[in-house]
Formats: C-alpha cells, sequence, structure tokens
C-alpha cells in the first residue's frame, strides 16, 4: 500500500463492507473483497499503533516539561 493514508483505508474498507453486506457478489469476488480488507485493516492497525507510540513518547517527555518529537521506534526504550 505504497502511500495510502489511514483516511483512505479506512473509506476503502468502509466499501468493502458495504459491498459484502449485500451479498450479491460472487464467491471469488467476496473471497478477494475479504483479503483485501484483511490487508487493509493490517495497514490501520499499524498506523494506528504507530501513532500511539509517538503519543506515548509526546505525552511521557512532556511530563518532563519539554514537549519534543521523539521517533516512535525509540518508544520501548524510554524508562518508565
Amino acid at each position: 500500500m505504497a502511500k495510502k493514508s489511514f483516511e483512505q483505508a479506512m473509506r476503502q474498507l468502509e466499501k468493502i463492507i458495504q459491498e459484502m453486506e449485500t451479498g450479491d457478489l460472487p464467491l471469488e469476488k467476496a473471497m478477494s473483497k475479504f483479503e483485501e480488507g484483511i490487508r487493509l485493516t493490517q495497514f490501520c492497525s499499524q498506523k494506528l499503533n504507530e501513532t500511539e507510540k509517538k503519543i506515548q513518547v509526546l505525552l511521557k517527555d512532556h511530563q518532563g516539561g519539554n514537549i519534543t518529537f521523539a521517533p516512535f521506534e525509540d518508544a520501548d526504550d524510554i524508562d518508565e
């Protein structure tokens, strides 16, 4: 998913859900849509996890009196 935003992925996922809820899709197309939905769900979950880690880093540093950004990969390395 090259350069897809969280919002774009969510809109695409909502469209897939609507299509599948109609029940009018042939089995092969429904399976294809289901697989695409799973990929989009994983993408959105990853984006949410990344955002949560960034917020945790930001809040942790804010408690010390400074507001700065840090790479989310370092969030696990910060002392509690």
